[in-house]
Formats: C-alpha cells, structure tokens, sequence
C-alpha cells in the first residue's frame, strides 16, 4: 500500500471517529497534546500520525491502530464504540450509485434541453457513460482501495470506442472495435505488473 493511499485511509477514519463523538479538532487535539493543525493535517491527508499518536487516537475511540490504517466500505462504528442516534454513516456503494446517476441525469438533461431547442443529440448518453466510468476509477482508488481498478479502466476504455464510433463520421468506423480486446489487455496487464512481495521464510538449519 502506497504511503498516499495510507493517509488517505487514516484521514477518513479519523474524521468518521470524530465526528461520530462530537469532537472538534481543537479537543481532540487537547487529549493527544497536539495542536489542532496537525489534527488538520491528519484529516486533509497530508500527514500521517505518529505511533503514539495512533495509540492515542485508538484507545481515545475504543479502536485498533489496524482499524484506522484500513478502509472500509461502510463507515460504521466498530463494535463496542458509543455513537450518538444521529451519527450519519456513509455507505461506499450508495456514494458510486449516487454519482453515476447525477452524471446519467445530467445527460438526460442536456438531451431534453437539446431536444426543445430542436436539436436533440442522443450521443451525449454515450458521453455520460465515459464520465461515469471517469468517475468510477476516482471512486474505486479513493473507496475500494482500487480493488476493481482494472475492471474499471477497462469499462472506461470500451465506453470511448462507440462513442469515437457515433462521433467520427466514417465508413470504416467499425474497424475501430479491432483494438477493444487488445486495448483491455494493456489495462489488465499494466494493473497488474506491480509484484506482491513474498513472504520470506525462516532460514533452513543444517
């Protein structure tokens, strides 16, 4: 795991935990003797907290330091943790499915506005299906800790050959689609060309 990608997982576990306590930062930043600007830059991502810091943080919240430093889909509060009744909680899927139909409404409503002025293009469906899966790897990276990153690519991928397709004016557009199998190889191949390191095993005795 990237250290980027570690904060950003940090910062959203520390603001979930805070404000599910009614906590400022300022008093958070009291019970840790820190200031409320490097509670700040915790939850922005631009620093990650130290050792102590986390051990802190997870005994203040009735956390793990594993519970910070790991996403997760469903911003719940661990078991055991006290959580005001209206605490919000943050469903991952219900973020992807809210996005991707504010860009598909948007296409509606551009083909609608289009359509009254008399000249209704239906192309910009095939454009709203490129920026939703544009977003879709946004969210993935930030949600899913890229776990269908390649699948996501390769959606955003397929969705530009039929909209190159109803774009460009030819007789020989078809031919465009040769290039859909090979161009979703590249994607699963470059996602996959970072290597896991092995586990190294004890040494053997003689």
């Amino acid at each position: 795991m990237e250290l980027n990608e570690l904060r950003l997982i940090c910062a959203g576990n520390l603001i979930s935990l805070r404000t599910r306590q009614s906590m400022t930062q300022a008093e958070l930043g009291a019970k840790l003797n820190y200031t409320d600007k490097n509670i700040s830059k915790w939850e922005r991502g631009e620093a990650l907290p130290d050792a102590f810091a986390l051990t802190r943080i997870a005994e203040i919240y009735g956390v793990t330091v594993d519970y910070l430093l790991s996403s997760h889909d469903t911003y719940e509060a661990p078991s055991g943790m006290p959580v005001s009744d209206d605490a919000p909680t943050y469903r991952a899927s219900i973020i992807v499915a809210t996005a991707v139909l504010s860009i598909m409404t948007s296409a509606l409503l551009a083909f609608v506005v289009m359509w009254i002025l008399g000249n209704p293009e239906w192309r910009v469906f095939l454009l709203g299906l490129s920026l939703s899966a544009m977003t879709g790897i946004v969210l993935d990276c930030l949600l899913y800790k890229a776990r269908g990153l390649a699948y996501v690519i390769s959606a955003f991928v397929l969705s530009l050959f039929p909209l190159a397709y109803f774009t460009i004016p030819s007789a020989d557009g078809w031919k465009l689609f040769l290039l859909a199998v090979p161009s979703v190889a590249i994607v699963f191949l470059a996602c996959n060309i970072r290597r896991k390191p092995k586990k190294s095993g004890k040494n053997k005795t003689k």
